[in-house]
């Protein structure tokens, strides 16, 4: 309900905010080259990362093969950095094109959800509340230190950090 009634930012918030240089604040977890991972502030699930392409794009058939490439590789790694972190079952991967597809920005971006055994429970729909175990910014933190080591452990390594 924040994010429905709360006062929306001017501009795509995808392009807006990596350029900022306040990856902490912005919840951005990693910036490659062509893309980015960014914790969504208003998550369905502890742990809910967006892999965004830097470029504005509003369609699949937009992005280019170096685009494309990155946004899988690092949608491979936030699962990755996500098990090692918060051990989920699970994950819900998916996007939403268009107004109509569901997208609240036109900006094309991939939702990685976590999910638990368990995880879902009546304060959905009796309380229109989400339950979200864990503060943001103590997942941010978690999530920002794995992101490190293994990019760290993958350097030199064929397949490693995108350049």
């Amino acid at each position: 309900m924040d994010y429905i009634l709360g006062e929306k930012e001017r501009g795509c918030i995808f392009c807006v905010k990596p350029k900022r240089k306040k990856d902490k604040e912005n919840l951005i977890l990693y910036q490659g080259k062509y893309a980015f991972v960014m914790m969504n502030k208003f998550p369905y699930n502890n742990g809910h990362v967006m892999v965004v392409p830097k470029r504005h794009c509003c369609d699949l058939d937009e992005l280019n093969d170096n685009e494309l490439q990155e946004l899988f590789y690092l949608m491979k790694v936030s699962t990755q950095v996500l098990k090692s972190s918060l051990h989920p079952h699970g994950f819900n991967i998916g996007m939403n094109i268009g107004k109509v597809g569901g997208a609240g920005e036109e900006h094309i971006h991939f939702h990685i959800v976590p999910r638990w055994i368990g995880d879902t429970n009546f304060m959905p729909i009796l309380g229109e509340t989400k339950i979200v175990p864990e503060y943001l910014e103590h997942t941010y933190q978690k999530l920002c230190s794995a992101y490190l080591v293994l990019f760290q452990k993958n350097r030199g390594q064929k397949g490693g950090q995108p350049k």
